[in-house]
């Protein structure tokens, strides 16, 4: 089985809920924490690869309501990429990976299917 991942920052409510529900159904998983271990550019490329960029973007957190206005004008995946990678608060959270999939932000009923049968 391969890794599964979630990634994030420590002191989220939603990514607290998803290392929770992880804990709770015994799925092993690694933690990786934004602000204490970084973004590589190839790992934000890859989940852009399954995902729209606007979808990644936290447009209700902290962090996007300090961006400078010219920084949220004329927003498009070029420039988002860019922003996520120099504020990785930016990002939508958790990111989970497991196997092949990606899902952005915590839905335990996303979690459920996900995880199907490793109960």
């Amino acid at each position: 089985m391969s890794v599964t991942t979630l990634y994030g920052l420590s002191n989220c409510d939603s990514c607290k809920k998803a290392r929770s529900w992880l804990a709770d159904h015994g799925i092993v998983h690694h933690f990786h924490d934004f602000k204490k271990e970084g973004l590589s550019p190839e790992r934000l490329d890859h989940w852009l690869a399954s995902h729209d960029w606007e979808s990644l973007i936290n447009r209700r957190g902290t962090t996007w309501r300090r961006l400078a206005e010219r920084d949220k004008a004329d927003l498009n995946a070029s420039k988002a990429r860019k922003l996520m990678l120099a504020n990785t608060s930016l990002i939508k959270r958790p990111v989970l990976e497991v196997g092949a999939a990606i899902l952005i932000g915590f839905d335990s009923a996303q979690y459920d299917v996900a995880f199907e049968g490793a109960d």
